[in-house]
């Protein structure tokens, strides 16, 4: 039996080595392997011999995690271990795996080398019997030397594969616990390494390599440079913005391998993290591996579309939280321009809930497995120009293995700095990070104000650093708030280079019943529920309102608008804008009135715009900024910023009548009960509630509070607030209903056990046909919490509605510091489309600034603006909702009048809503007329 407690990160491993494109023989061994599970260790090893019979065993694909086929559950924590911590034992009960491959060699086949390019966690191989060793280190390469054990003609390949081991204990990365064989295994007869060395300074790279063999770069004249020599030529360099590769051949005496080299060099001046020279700003994402039925078994055509997104998107940067991801990513990112921090597969994030003792990051019996994760994820990507930085990890605490991997990284490689967050005196790293600090502590830090280090010269040494937040705006459910703002200090201070929003994809495995699922949707018994739901992306990859913001917030092209001119502000760090044109529309309620081309400068500068026609409704003038020819990541014209002004060119709109003299309502019977009719409706001359509108039953509209919870009002604390309020189940009072000129309704809204309350008084009054509804409210008593929204309720038959037009801000969801990509137009949408479809329901589909909006039974006009959304389930239901399935339309339309709501922010990890965008309760009118449509 194998020890798994070990400290060893292997045995019988070859020395780590390059990922290169080799032309030497090698065979694919992924596909259907034969598969049994087991729920402990205390299995025979007789598996492993040629002769043994698995023919009553399953079939498992590999690539692939054995518990997304059926073997057991998959497990979801942050920071928890699902285990005990008492390192390095782990529990009997330890779910396994047994893999076997029978492949037939190729005739004439000699030697060659066992590859594995991931197992979770412990993983030991044979081959036709014999073992070749074991390795751990998940998501990190392991070779084993195959040619002694290989046979011609039919071989058998055995894996057994533990969930449990030491190593778990550096593996607690906030994702799902999905063991496996997950990435691809092969056969290679490939042994060649190569270390590319390309700088760039000045118009020229200087191009060296180690290794055996020869090195050419035909484009380059380059031709059988020899290991050591270096060459100067002149090139263009690379940048995520140009990612301009060169096609070299290394020649060995029985391979050849091709590589493409990208020429940059990373440096650091006076504080300030540099690229080529220039100032590197991040405007990037964390990305987990992650496929809602394949789990980090991400194939390669999903790799290729999450790129793919990001750059449609303005992304320019990824950290691969929290290790090193399959290496046709970083093959990606160097095509297609992407900012990477490679990170080591580490991460012992659960010992701080016991103190960090015996912390394994301090703990001298792990330093041999943390180097070797640390070499291999070097050596194995160390050719891609992408790779800018290393991690040492993450939230890992502090220890003296730091070291040992900081210093190896720098003897090995001196090109790129190093990155580690989890020790805030920067002992060992080259640049200052930080997750999650506030917007306040940003500024200071960009000031070089921060808090002082006790140890004078390594808060001088720290001062000196540049300062990067590697997580910042958690992408949990509706939100993030407060991008805009954190992206003007970025850009504001030199010391700061931007940050890495937590994180790319919601990790939504695909089931059943929830559609998809979340932490405890396994009956796990330690788990951290939908914190795993955290992404800018929905499983599918649909992108979600906070990607469309954060391309918005990221656009490398700024618009400011004067008297009639334009001035355009190139944000792009590395080239100029003359793969872009420009286009400039007027509208007028939304209504296309001008387009025009502006000859914007390569470098920017002001343009003037077109005067407009003359026309009435509210005018508005849009530029945008499109691709101009087809790029590798997006067709031509592809949007790849905007910004937008009104016009004070046409008339304003009309402001609300004053009701003539005399218009008073008329008592009626309407279906046996005494009502008002006034303007078109009529009133419950009871209650004063609206019941029907222009010959629509309507319930409502009255004066609510509540909001379904955001994951950021849950997790900050603001929620529970709220409930101990009591906002979520309001009482109503009808004080006096008041008919005279036109008609008056004064109640009063409160929650049960508290003193706090809101005077609302409805004042309807008849208006050219329609029907102007003033709101006045008044607080009574200390309202000293923010409130989750001042809005407006109504319901409508089921059917009533199919679709609804809006001027206003769209086509998506706004809050106060959200919804920076929903520019002003006229919009469309059904209801269906009208929600956003978060995995965990919550407040969504807020549509903000609306003008007017159609309903097709009536039109609702805002002085000026109004709030709107319109569901097919009530806040109640939204609010009880765990799952997207468990939304179940009804027999109503619910619709949303909103003065105000409170802002979303990013506590879930982070700051919550900036005060600016704090909904205090007070006293405020809101003004709305109701129109037949």
């Amino acid at each position: 039996m194998m020890d798994l407690q070990t400290f060893a990160p292997g045995s019988g491993l070859l020395e780590p080595r390059a990922a290169l494109r080799s032309d030497a023989p090698a065979l694919d061994l992924n596909g259907m392997w034969r598969f049994r599970f087991s729920q402990n260790v205390n299995v025979h090893e007789d598996f492993a011999e040629p002769s043994f019979d698995d023919s009553d065993w399953d079939s498992l694909p590999v690539p692939s995690h054995w518990n997304l086929h059926g073997h057991g559950a998959p497990a979801y924590t942050n920071v928890d271990f699902p285990i005990p911590i008492d390192p390095p034992r782990v529990p009997d009960e330890n779910p396994t795996g047994d893999y076997r491959r029978v492949f037939d060699l190729p005739e004439g086949w000699t030697g060659g080398r066992l590859r594995f390019e991931g197992a979770e966690s412990f993983a030991r191989v044979w081959l036709n019997g014999h073992e070749l060793g074991f390795w751990t280190g998940s998501r990190l390469p392991a070779e084993f030397d195959a040619g002694p054990y290989l046979r011609p003609g039919r071989n058998v390949l055995a894996v057994r594969v533990h969930q449990w081991s030491a190593a778990t204990y550096l593996e607690d990365q906030d994702m799902w616990w999905l063991p496996g064989i997950f990435r691809d295994v092969t056969l290679t007869r490939s042994t060649a390494d190569v270390f590319v060395r390309a700088s760039y300074a000045d118009g020229r790279g200087t191009l060296s390599f180690e290794g055996d063999g020869t090195l050419s770069v035909p484009e380059l004249g380059v031709a059988d440079l020899a290991p050591g020599a270096e060459v100067s030529v002149e090139v263009e360099p690379w940048t995520a913005e140009t990612p301009r590769l060169y096609d070299a051949v290394v020649t060995f005496p029985e391979e050849t391998v091709r590589l493409r080299i990208g020429f940059r060099t990373i440096s650091i001046v006076d504080g300030v993290l540099l690229a080529n020279g220039r100032p590197l700003l991040f405007k990037g994402v964390n990305r987990h591996e992650f496929h809602p039925e394949h789990g980090r078994a991400v194939p390669y055509e999903t790799m290729r579309e999450d790129v793919l997104l990001m750059k449609r998107h303005n992304v320019n940067a990824v950290r691969t939280s929290h290790y090193p991801p399959h290496p046709d990513f970083l093959d990606l990112c160097d095509e297609l321009g992407l900012w990477v921090i490679d990170e080591c597969d580490l991460e012992t994030h659960g010992f701080g809930e016991v103190g960090w003792r015996a912390n394994p990051t301090d703990d001298p019996r792990y330093a041999d497995a943390l180097l070797d994760r640390m070499r291999r994820m070097v050596e194995r990507d160390k050719n891609h120009p992408s790779v800018i930085m290393w991690s040492l990890g993450n939230e890992a605490g502090v220890g003296r293995n730091l070291a040992i991997m900081a210093d190896w990284t720098r003897a090995r490689d001196s090109s790129r700095p190093i990155h580690y967050e989890g020790d805030r005196s920067c002992a060992h790293t080259d640049v200052y990070s930080r997750m999650y600090a506030s917007h306040a502590e940003v500024e200071a830090i960009g000031r070089r104000e921060e808090a002082p280090l006790d140890d004078p010269a390594l808060d001088a040494r720290r001062r000196a650093m540049p300062f990067m937040q590697c997580e910042y705006a958690h992408a949990m459910g509706n939100g993030p708030g407060g991008l805009a703002e954190y992206q003007e200090l970025f850009e504001r201070y030199p010391r700061l280079a931007g940050g890495f929003i937590w994180e790319w994809i919601d990790h939504g495995l695909a089931h059943p019943t929830y559609e998809y699922a979340y932490g405890g949707d396994y009956g796990e018994p330690v788990h951290d529920s939908n914190f795993v739901i955290d992404g800018l992306v929905f499983p599918d990859r649909t992108p979600s309102p906070g990607l469309h913001d954060l391309k918005k917030v990221f656009e490398p092209v700024r618009f400011e608008f004067g008297d009639g001119v334009v001035r355009v502000v190139n944000g792009h760090g590395f080239r100029d804008l003359s793969h872009l044109e420009f286009v400039a529309t007027i509208e007028a309620d939304g209504d296309t009135v001008a387009e025009h081309r502006l000859a914007v400068p390569a470098e920017g500068g002001e343009v003037k715009l077109p005067p407009p026609p003359a026309g009435d409704g509210e005018p508005w003038v849009t530029v945008r900024a499109v691709l101009a020819a087809d790029q590798p990541w997006a067709a031509a014209g592809h949007e790849v910023a905007w910004g937008q002004a009104p016009l004070e060119l046409f008339p304003s709109p009309v402001a609300p009548a004053t009701p003539a003299a005399g218009d008073a309502p008329v008592r009626a019977v309407l279906d046996g009960r005494e009502h008002h009719v006034l303007g078109g409706a009529a009133f419950d001359a009871a209650t004063g509630r609206l019941v029907r509108l222009f010959g629509t039953e309507v319930e409502g509209p009255r004066l609510d509070l509540w909001r379904a919870p955001t994951d950021n009002d849950t997790y900050g604390g603001l929620a529970g607030t709220w409930r101990r309020l009591g906002l979520h189940r309001l009482t109503h009072r009808v004080d006096a209903v008041e008919a005279g000129d036109g008609l008056t309704v004064r109640t009063r809204v409160a929650p049960a056990a508290t003193d706090l309350g809101m005077r609302a008084t409805y004042t309807w009054a008849a208006v050219g046909g329609g029907l102007e509804l003033t709101v006045d409210i008044e607080p009574e008593g200390d309202w000293a919490d923010p409130i989750p929204r001042l809005g407006l309720n109504m319901t409508l038959p089921v059917g009533t509605v199919e679709h609804v037009t809006w001027f206003g801000r769209g086509p998506g969801e706004a809050y106060p510091d959200t919804g920076m990509s929903a520019r002003v137009g006229r919009w469309r949408a059904s209801i269906d489309e009208l929600q956003t479809p978060y995995v965990f329901p919550q407040e969504n589909g807020h549509r903000a600034d609306v003008r007017w909006a159609d309903f097709g039974a009536f039109k609702v006009r805002g002085y000026p603006v109004f709030g709107l959304t319109a569901r097919p389930w009530s806040v109640a239901e939204l609010d009880r909702a765990r799952h997207r399935p468990d939304l179940v339309p009804g027999d109503r339309l619910h619709i949303g009048l909103d003065l105000a709501q409170q802002g979303i922010g990013t506590a879930t990890c982070g700051p919550g809503a900036l005060p600016a965008y704090d909904l205090r309760a007070g006293r405020t009118t809101f003004r709305l007329r109701f129109e037949p449509s």
